[in-house]
């Protein structure tokens, strides 16, 4: 699990749409990579201002590898990533 910060909400909501072999989801419990921000996903029900204090950003997003390819997952990042 790699967790990371975007710039703006603009390059995250990019990025999310952006992904083609990673998937934007909640569930971290298959074999495929998963894309979350666990800002309004998995910690939704924790109080906004100790997310914010644990650093749980509306612009943090956090990647649970999966079993593709190695270098599949790294050219789907670098293309929504714009790089």
């Amino acid at each position: 699990m790699i967790s990371f910060y975007l710039d703006s909400d603009e390059e995250v909501d990019r990025v999310l749409k952006s992904v083609k072999l990673i998937t934007f989801a909640e569930s971290q419990g298959g074999a495929e990579s998963f894309l979350t921000i666990p800002y309004y996903q998995t910690h939704d029900d924790v109080d906004e201002d100790q997310r914010l204090r644990l650093g749980i950003t509306p612009r943090l997003l956090r990647l649970s590898v999966g079993l593709e390819n190695a270098d599949d997952l790294i050219a789907d990042l670098t293309q929504a990533l714009g790089e």
